[in-house]
């Protein structure tokens, strides 16, 4: 294949890019899960708050995705269809199980680098939102996620996504408070 072949094809598959050569073997799966699990984990993590929820949530999803990965490995933006995986694999797991589990704040030191103030802070401002908002504000924020990108994982709309995000994110200001002012002043110094 020529050079110019080859970065063509990484365009079209931004999965291409993390190492994944895209013909539906096992192998290329494996290359796959292991170039997304550490972003699919963290990105679990924020919508359900738990991390030993998130890992089963991505071992789910990824499982659900091997089922399929012949048929998968030929779409062109493979990690955005897993972030939607994750998040159809969550509202599953709240339908059939509720809310019954109790959070905890095991395992917050993996989340970010920020101090450990700012950290649970918003991480508890976080698990107020409803789910949706939630995923909106984590694809949106943490996982830097275009409008549209969000608009096809969440199967909303981007005006939903909009709309929803500007109101997540005057709530988590309303949350926070005056501790924003302070919290903000800690991450700068």
């Amino acid at each position: 294949m020529h050079a110019a072949e080859e970065s063509a094809g990484t365009e079209r598959h931004p999965s291409r890019a993390a190492g994944v050569a895209g013909h539906g073997g096992e192998a290329d799966f494996v290359e796959f899960a292991h170039a997304v699990a550490p972003r699919l984990r963290r990105a679990a993590f924020l919508m359900c708050q738990d991390w030993h929820l998130g890992q089963d949530l991505v071992q789910i999803t990824l499982a659900k995705m091997f089922v399929s990965w012949k048929r998968i490995s030929r779409m062109g933006n493979i990690e955005a269809y897993s972030r939607k995986v994750l998040y159809r694999v969550l509202i599953d797991h709240r339908r059939i199980r509720g809310n019954q589990e109790v959070v905890t704040a095991t395992g917050l030191e993996h989340v970010w680098e920020q101090p450990v103030a700012l950290r649970l802070t918003l991480i508890q401002a976080l698990a107020v939102l409803p789910a949706r908002d939630r995923a909106i504000v984590v694809l949106r924020y943490w996982e830097d996620q275009s409008v549209e990108a969000v608009s096809e994982v969440l199967g909303i709309s981007t005006a939903q996504v909009k709309t929803r995000s500007m109101r997540a994110l005057a709530r988590l200001r309303e949350l926070l408070g005056d501790a924003r002012a302070e919290l903000l002043a800690e991450e700068r110094a």
